[in-house]
């Protein structure tokens, strides 16, 4: 069974885009894992890690787990709303990436 992909952008600050040559976006084809209709925000994360390590050792601890001064949006809603890790993405989601300012 053919496995759902999809093309995610992760937009991010200015602090982050030193450890990508500048760029302020990153795309990466999420792959949903198998039984799972769509991607994750885990498996765009877990892609992020095979393309760019040293930015997503930003993001995630090494548990796996988003890091406490880090947060993400997906298509503008909080992930922590949307089910963290295992929040589906929509088909061309962007993720915006943001550094803790006290929320």
């Amino acid at each position: 069974m053919a496995r759902a992909v999809t093309l995610v952008t992760f937009v991010l600050p200015s602090m982050l885009r030193h450890w990508v040559s500048g760029a302020g976006e990153v795309r990466v084809f999420a792959v949903a894992e198998a039984g799972h209709p769509c991607p994750t925000l885990r498996c765009a994360l877990d892609t992020l890690r095979r393309t760019h390590p040293v930015l997503e050792e930003r993001l995630r601890d090494d548990y796996g787990r988003i890091r406490r001064h880090i947060k993400l949006l997906v298509c503008g809603e909080s992930t922590r709303r949307l089910g963290g890790l295992e929040c589906d993405l929509p088909p061309g989601a962007e993720i915006f990436i943001l550094p803790a300012l006290g929320w």
